[in-house]
C-alpha cells in the first residue's frame, strides 16, 4: 500500500483537503515587510544654536550611545533648539531590549547635559523602511497656512488615525497659530523699557484662570473670565510701562502679527501655501484596502472642515504598486495559461490535460494559505515567487499522469493503473522535489536586509514546490482513478498529431551528437565560456530599475542662506517646474 492509495480510495475527502483559499487575506504591499531595529533620539533646548546643540546635548549622548552593543550605524542631526540622534542596530538584535539600552543610556548622560534642558532627551522606535502611502494637501485661497495647519492637526489627524491600517499620520508643512511679537530694539531704547519688561506685561494681560472667588458663610461663587489674548489686534493696546504720565503700548515698541509658531516650515503643493498629511501605514497592513479606505472617507472628512479649504491627494504610494502587482498578477495568469496549453499539446487528451491543470492552481492557492499563517504578503518578490513556480508545480504531476498512463495502456483499468503508479513513481516525486528545495536552502540561511527581502521569495517558491509534491501525490492519482478513460485507444485528436511528432523525433539530432562527442563537448565549454563572460560584463544592481512616474530630488542652498531667502527661491523654482511640467509638490 503507497502513500497515495487512500486518497485514491477517498476522492471525496481528497477534494475538500485540496480547496483552501487564502489570496484575498493576504496584505498587499511593494517588498516583503522588514523591520529595521531603529531608534530615534530627540533633544530639544529652546533658543540653542546648532553649534551648542552639538557640542553640550548631542555629543555627551553619542558618548553614551556609542557604548551600546550592535549598534551598526548612529548618525544626528542639530539645529536650532533641537538636537535628533539616529541608532540603527544589526538586524538580529531585539528592538525591545535595544530600547531599554537606549533609555539607561540617556539617564547615564544625564549628568553631563545642560542643567537648564527642559526635560530629558526621549526616543522611539521608527522603521526608516516605512515610506508614507499617500499625502493629502490642504489648500486655500482664504484661510492662511497656521488655519490651514491647525484644521489638520485638530480635525483631520485623528479621523484619519482612526481608519483601519493607518498607523501614523503627521502634519507638516508649517505650524499652528500664533501672534508673534517683533520688539523695535531702538523703540524700547528710547522708552528706558528692557526684552523683560515687554514679556512681563504680554504675560500678565494674557491669561486663562479663575480670577478670584466671593463666599460666604453658606456658598462659594468662582469668577472666571476668559481674558486670554488671541489675537493681534487684541496685543496692541497692551500697556507695557507709563512714561511721564503716558502709557506705552506694546504697538509702539513693537510689530504685533497673526502667524505660527514656527516660521521656519513650509508647505508648497501645486505652487500654492499648503499643510500636508502625511499618512503612514500599520505593519503587515494591507496598503491597497488602506489607501481605499483613506479616499472613501476624504468626502466626508471634507465635509467636517471649512468649504473654504480644498483636500488634495498629491502622493499615492499604490498607484506604482497597483500597477505593478497588476502585471506581475497578469503574468501569472498567462504562466498557468501557457504551461496548460503546453501540457494539452503533448498530452493531446481533454480528460488528462484537466488533472495537471487542476494542480497548478491549487498548489499556488495552498502556497497563499501558508503564506498567510506566516504573516507574508502579496509583493513583487512574493509574485516573482509564485510566478517562476508555475514551471516547477506542473512537473509532478505530469511524472505521476505518465506513469498511471503507461500502465492504463498496457491494459490495466484506469484505478489499477493509478495504484500501481502511483506507487512505483512516489519515490521519484518526492526526491525531485526535496532536491528542488535543497537548492533555495543557501538563500534561507542568508543574513542581512538581502537575506531579510529573499527570505520570503526563497521560502514561498519552496513552499509551493512542497505543495506540489502533496498535491501530486494525493489529488493528481485520485484525479487519474477517476478521469482517465479505460479504452485502450486514442482520439481522434491524438490520432492526427501523432504524425508531427512522428516528424519531431526523426529531426531530432540525437544519433549525431552521440557520433560527434568531441565537438559536443567543445560546444559545451565555449557556451559555458561565454556565459562566465557575460556574467562579468553584464550590470549588475539590488532591483531592476523601473519608470515609476515621480521625481524627487532635494535642493540645497549655500550655508549663510536665511529661510526667507531659501523660500522665494523655492517658490520661484516651483512655479517653473509647475509650468513645465505639471502638479508638483514639496
Amino acid at each position: 500500500m503507497s502513500l497515495s492509495s487512500p486518497f485514491i480510495k477517498r476522492p471525496i475527502a481528497t477534494t475538500l483537503l485540496t480547496g483552501a483559499v487564502a489570496f484575498r487575506l493576504l496584505p498587499v504591499s511593494p517588498l516583503p515587510q522588514i523591520d529595521f531595529p531603529t531608534i530615534s533620539v530627540s533633544a530639544s533646548l529652546p533658543g540653542a544654536s546648532p553649534e551648542v546643540m552639538a557640542s553640550s546635548v548631542a555629543t555627551p549622548l553619542e558618548r553614551q550611545f556609542g557604548r551600546i552593543s550592535a549598534v551598526t550605524e548612529m548618525t544626528s542631526t542639530s539645529t536650532l533648539g533641537q538636537s535628533s540622534i539616529t541608532l540603527q542596530f544589526d538586524l538580529s538584535r531585539n528592538i525591545d531590549a535595544a530600547a531599554r539600552d537606549v533609555q539607561a543610556a540617556i539617564n547615564a548622560a544625564r549628568g553631563y547635559l545642560p542643567t537648564d534642558l527642559p526635560s530629558n532627551p526621549t526616543y522611539r522606535k521608527v522603521n526608516p523602511a516605512d515610506a508614507p502611502i499617500m499625502i493629502v494637501a490642504l489648500t486655500s485661497d482664504i484661510y492662511g497656512p497656521g488655519q490651514l495647519y491647525d484644521t489638520g492637526s485638530t480635525v483631520l489627524m485623528q479621523k484619519l488615525s482612526q481608519i483601519r491600517g493607518v498607523g501614523q499620520v503627521v502634519v507638516g508643512g508649517s505650524s499652528l497659530p500664533s501672534v508673534r511679537v517683533d520688539v523695535n530694539p531702538t523703540q524700547i531704547n528710547s522708552f528706558g523699557l528692557q526684552l523683560e519688561n515687554v514679556r512681563t506685561a504680554i504675560a500678565a494681560q494674557t491669561a486663562n484662570e479663575a480670577k478670584g472667588t466671593f463666599s460666604d458663610g453658606h456658598k462659594t461663587w468662582l469668577i472666571h473670565a476668559n481674558d486670554q489674548l488671541m489675537h493681534a489686534a487684541d496685543y496692541m493696546p497692551v500697556i507695557v510701562s507709563y512714561r511721564n504720565g503716558a502709557p506705552v503700548k506694546l504697538s509702539d515698541v513693537a510689530t504685533v502679527t497673526d502667524s505660527v509658531q514656527d516660521l521656519r516650515s513650509l508647505g508648497l503643493a501645486n505652487g500654492k501655501t499648503s499643510a500636508l498629511l502625511i499618512i503612514f501605514r500599520q505593519p503587515g497592513a494591507n496598503i491597497i484596502d488602506t489607501v481605499d479606505a483613506i479616499k472613501a472617507a476624504l468626502p466626508q472628512l471634507k465635509a467636517a472642515i471649512n468649504r473654504g479649504i480644498n483636500m488634495t491627494i498629491v502622493m499615492d504610494q499604490t498607484i506604482t504598486i497597483r500597477a505593478s502587482v497588476h502585471d506581475v498578477e497578469g503574468t501569472l495568469l498567462i504562466s498557468i495559461g501557457l504551461v496548460v496549453l503546453v501540457v494539452f499539446l503533448f498530452l493531446r487528451d481533454v480528460r488528462a490535460t484537466l488533472i495537471p491543470t487542476v494542480a497548478v492552481p491549487v498548489s499556488l492557492i495552498g502556497t497563499c494559505g501558508v503564506m498567510y499563517l506566516l504573516g507574508y504578503s502579496i509583493d513583487n518578490l512574493s509574485l516573482m515567487a509564485l510566478t517562476i513556480s508555475t514551471g516547477f508545480v506542473v512537473d509532478d504531476a505530469i511524472v505521476v499522469l505518465e506513469n498511471i498512463t503507461r500502465y492504463r495502456e498496457k491494459g490495466m483499468s484506469a484505478m489499477e493503473a493509478a495504484f500501481k503508479g502511483a506507487a512505483e513513481i512516489g519515490s521519484t516525486v518526492l526526491s525531485i522535489s526535496i532536491s528542488l528545495v535543497a537548492v533555495f536552502i543557501p538563500i534561507l540561511l542568508m543574513g542581512g536586509i538581502i537575506g531579510r527581502l529573499f527570505r520570503e521569495f526563497a521560502l514561498t517558491l519552496s513552499v509551493t514546490i512542497l505543495v506540489s509534491l502533496t498535491i501530486s501525490l494525493t489529488t493528481t492519482p485520485m484525479m487519474c482513478s477517476r478521469l482517465l478513460s479505460d479504452e485502450k485507444g486514442h482520439g481522434k485528436l491524438y490520432s492526427a498529431s501523432e504524425k508531427v511528432f512522428t516528424w519531431i523525433l526523426k529531426g531530432y539530432g540525437l544519433a549525431w551528437v552521440l557520433r560527434n562527442s568531441a565537438l559536443t563537448l567543445l560546444i559545451a565549454i565555449l557556451t559555458l565560456a561565454l556565459n562566465v563572460y557575460l556574467f562579468v560584463i553584464i550590470p549588475k544592481g539590488f532591483f531592476p530599475e523601473q519608470d515609476t512616474g515621480r521625481m524627487s530630488g532635494n535642493i540645497m542652498g549655500e550655508q549663510d542662506t536665511s529661510f526667507q531667502a531659501m523660500k522665494q527661491r523655492m517658490i520661484r523654482l516651483m512655479s517653473l517646474t509647475y509650468d513645465l511640467s505639471g502638479p508638483m509638490h514639496t
